[in-house]
């Protein structure tokens, strides 16, 4: 119990938390929950509708992220299928959209966002929890969404909207800044 109470241990959450909070939007970091990378822990307890993922130290990139709470269902499963030996991203996919499409599955009733900042390893300092040049992409999720619904195109388009995985659980709007 000496390592959880250690100053040292506090500091590393601190930071964790302050570079999770950096994929929210300003007025909403304040008061929202910070899980740890794996999602294990509550770093912060929060009062608003926004769950942020800490930054995992052993990626080889930097990636935090932010959604709301109507999202956490979804989160929550594919967290707990990687932990179960599911890796793959396509195949945790496909096992909670079969879920979704089955109903054991919650996902939102209206669109919910998710915001990922996302860069190189150096954009990161994680001592301090500093972020420095990474990038903001949004996603909204609009479950079972396709093109005839929203008018949104399937193809990407550089700095604008576009609907990725169309007619399934999983389907979204993605937002990439532009040049991505």
């Amino acid at each position: 119990m000496a390592v959880l109470s250690s100053p040292i241990y506090a500091q590393t959450d601190a930071a964790l938390v302050r570079s999770a909070l950096e994929a929210a939007p300003d007025d909403r970091r304040e008061r929202a929950t910070v899980l740890s990378a794996d999602g294990e822990r509550t770093l912060q307890r929060g009062t608003n509708d926004l769950i942020c993922m800490a930054p995992d130290a052993s990626a080889e990139s930097f990636s935090a992220a932010c959604y709301h709470t109507s999202m956490e269902p979804y989160m929550a499963r594919g967290r707990e299928l990687r932990r179960s030996g599911i890796v793959d991203p396509g195949e945790r996919n496909r096992i909670r959209w079969e879920e979704a499409d089955a109903g054991t599955l919650a996902m939102p009733e209206t669109p919910a966002t998710l915001y990922v900042l996302y860069g190189a390893k150096n954009v990161w300092n994680p001592e301090t929890g500093a972020v420095e040049g990474a990038q903001l992409r949004w996603v909204v999720y609009t479950p079972w969404a396709t093109a005839a619904t929203t008018g949104l195109s399937e193809m990407p388009i550089p700095g604008g909207p576009w609907l990725m995985f169309p007619g399934t659980a999983g389907a979204h709007i993605m937002i990439m800044p532009p040049g991505q």
